[in-house]
Protein backbone atom coordinates (compact mmCIF):
# COMPACT_ATOMS: atom_id res chain seq x y z
CA UNK A 1 0.00 0.00 0.00
CA UNK A 2 3.07 2.06 1.01
CA UNK A 3 4.57 1.54 -2.39
CA UNK A 4 1.02 2.64 -4.22
CA UNK A 5 0.79 5.95 -2.15
CA UNK A 6 4.27 6.39 -2.71
CA UNK A 7 4.07 6.20 -6.78
CA UNK A 8 0.88 8.29 -6.59
CA UNK A 9 2.51 11.02 -5.24
CA UNK A 10 5.92 10.81 -7.07
CA UNK A 11 3.21 11.01 -10.37
CA UNK A 12 1.17 13.69 -9.14
CA UNK A 13 4.58 15.98 -8.14
CA UNK A 14 5.72 15.08 -11.90
CA UNK A 15 2.25 16.42 -13.63
CA UNK A 16 2.45 19.43 -11.74
CA UNK A 17 5.97 20.44 -12.22
CA UNK A 18 5.39 19.74 -16.06
CA UNK A 19 2.52 22.08 -15.97
CA UNK A 20 3.99 24.51 -13.97
CA UNK A 21 7.32 24.47 -16.08
CA UNK A 22 4.64 24.97 -19.46
CA UNK A 23 3.12 28.03 -17.76
CA UNK A 24 6.09 29.23 -17.20
CA UNK A 25 7.21 30.60 -20.89
CA UNK A 26 3.44 31.73 -22.02
CA UNK A 27 4.74 34.88 -24.10
CA UNK A 28 1.95 36.62 -25.37
CA UNK A 29 1.99 39.40 -28.00
CA UNK A 30 0.52 42.88 -26.87
CA UNK A 31 0.45 46.37 -27.54
CA UNK A 32 2.72 49.05 -26.49
CA UNK A 33 -0.33 50.50 -25.16
CA UNK A 34 -1.19 46.97 -22.66
CA UNK A 35 1.97 47.89 -21.35
CA UNK A 36 1.96 49.40 -18.19
CA UNK A 37 2.09 53.49 -17.41
CA UNK A 38 5.41 53.57 -16.11
CA UNK A 39 7.35 51.13 -19.09
CA UNK A 40 5.05 53.24 -21.72
CA UNK A 41 6.78 56.22 -20.49
CA UNK A 42 10.17 54.78 -19.85
CA UNK A 43 9.82 54.03 -23.56
CA UNK A 44 9.01 57.40 -24.69
CA UNK A 45 11.50 59.07 -22.43
CA UNK A 46 14.44 57.33 -23.83
CA UNK A 47 13.77 55.29 -26.57
CA UNK A 48 11.42 57.24 -28.78
CA UNK A 49 13.44 57.41 -31.91
CA UNK A 50 13.46 53.66 -31.83
CA UNK A 51 10.51 51.70 -33.44
CA UNK A 52 8.87 48.36 -31.56
CA UNK A 53 9.64 45.50 -33.22
CA UNK A 54 7.67 43.29 -30.33
CA UNK A 55 5.99 43.83 -27.10
CA UNK A 56 5.10 40.73 -25.15
CA UNK A 57 3.64 39.75 -21.54
CA UNK A 58 4.90 36.61 -19.80
CA UNK A 59 2.74 35.09 -17.08
CA UNK A 60 4.81 32.71 -15.00
CA UNK A 61 4.87 31.69 -11.74
CA UNK A 62 6.47 34.61 -10.46
CA UNK A 63 3.60 36.73 -11.75
CA UNK A 64 3.88 39.17 -14.84
CA UNK A 65 6.12 40.58 -16.53
CA UNK A 66 6.98 42.62 -19.66
CA UNK A 67 9.25 42.20 -22.64
CA UNK A 68 10.04 44.78 -25.63
CA UNK A 69 12.49 44.08 -28.29
CA UNK A 70 12.95 47.58 -30.23
CA UNK A 71 13.66 47.41 -34.27
CA UNK A 72 17.60 48.23 -33.60
CA UNK A 73 17.61 45.11 -31.47
CA UNK A 74 17.71 46.57 -27.58
CA UNK A 75 16.01 44.52 -25.58
CA UNK A 76 14.06 45.95 -22.63
CA UNK A 77 12.32 43.98 -19.65
CA UNK A 78 10.12 45.44 -17.12
CA UNK A 79 8.10 44.06 -13.83
CA UNK A 80 4.27 43.42 -13.72
CA UNK A 81 4.44 47.00 -12.04
CA UNK A 82 6.40 48.60 -14.94
CA UNK A 83 9.65 48.71 -13.63
CA UNK A 84 12.78 48.23 -15.93
CA UNK A 85 14.38 45.26 -14.70
CA UNK A 86 17.07 44.83 -17.78
CA UNK A 87 18.14 46.88 -20.56
CA UNK A 88 20.45 45.39 -23.38
CA UNK A 89 21.47 47.57 -26.28
CA UNK A 90 23.14 44.87 -28.93
CA UNK A 91 24.21 48.25 -30.79
CA UNK A 92 24.85 51.64 -28.98
CA UNK A 93 24.74 52.21 -25.14
CA UNK A 94 21.87 52.10 -22.31
CA UNK A 95 20.77 55.89 -21.94
CA UNK A 96 22.59 57.70 -19.85
CA UNK A 97 19.72 59.20 -18.01
CA UNK A 98 18.59 54.79 -17.12
CA UNK A 99 21.94 54.70 -14.87
CA UNK A 100 21.70 55.45 -11.33
CA UNK A 101 23.98 58.30 -10.92
CA UNK A 102 26.35 56.49 -8.09
CA UNK A 103 26.90 53.91 -10.55
CA UNK A 104 27.56 56.54 -13.80
CA UNK A 105 30.03 58.81 -11.46
CA UNK A 106 31.78 55.43 -10.80
CA UNK A 107 31.87 54.47 -14.17
CA UNK A 108 33.57 57.65 -15.13
CA UNK A 109 35.94 57.38 -13.00
CA UNK A 110 37.73 54.23 -13.10
CA UNK A 111 36.11 53.07 -16.49
CA UNK A 112 36.09 56.49 -18.78
CA UNK A 113 34.94 56.18 -22.46
CA UNK A 114 33.46 52.78 -21.60
CA UNK A 115 29.71 52.73 -22.64
CA UNK A 116 27.30 50.22 -20.71
CA UNK A 117 26.11 47.87 -23.04
CA UNK A 118 24.02 45.92 -20.83
CA UNK A 119 22.18 46.68 -17.24
CA UNK A 120 20.03 44.70 -15.05
CA UNK A 121 18.22 45.22 -11.84
CA UNK A 122 16.89 43.95 -8.72
CA UNK A 123 15.52 44.63 -5.14
CA UNK A 124 19.66 43.64 -3.98
CA UNK A 125 21.94 44.40 -7.01
CA UNK A 126 22.59 45.98 -10.57
CA UNK A 127 24.82 44.39 -13.09
CA UNK A 128 26.23 46.42 -15.73
CA UNK A 129 27.85 44.92 -18.73
CA UNK A 130 30.82 47.35 -20.67
CA UNK A 131 31.57 47.64 -24.00
CA UNK A 132 34.96 46.19 -23.05
CA UNK A 133 33.18 42.97 -21.34
CA UNK A 134 33.55 43.63 -18.11
CA UNK A 135 30.60 42.98 -15.82
CA UNK A 136 30.26 45.10 -12.82
CA UNK A 137 27.79 44.23 -9.95
CA UNK A 138 26.92 46.44 -7.24
CA UNK A 139 24.86 46.56 -4.22
CA UNK A 140 21.70 48.15 -3.13
CA UNK A 141 23.72 51.04 -1.75
CA UNK A 142 25.90 50.93 -5.40
CA UNK A 143 29.00 49.99 -3.74
CA UNK A 144 30.80 47.81 -6.29
CA UNK A 145 30.66 44.05 -4.84
CA UNK A 146 32.45 41.95 -7.87
CA UNK A 147 33.97 42.15 -11.24
CA UNK A 148 33.60 39.37 -13.69
CA UNK A 149 35.28 39.14 -17.07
Amino acid sequence: MKTIVRTLMIAICCIVSCNLTANAGNDKPISVKALPAKAQTLLSNHFNKQKVALATMESGITGKSYDVVLKNGTKIEFDKKGNLTEVDCKKGAVPGKLIPLPIKKYLQKHYPGQSVKKMEMDKKEYEVELANGLDLTFNKHFKLIDIDR
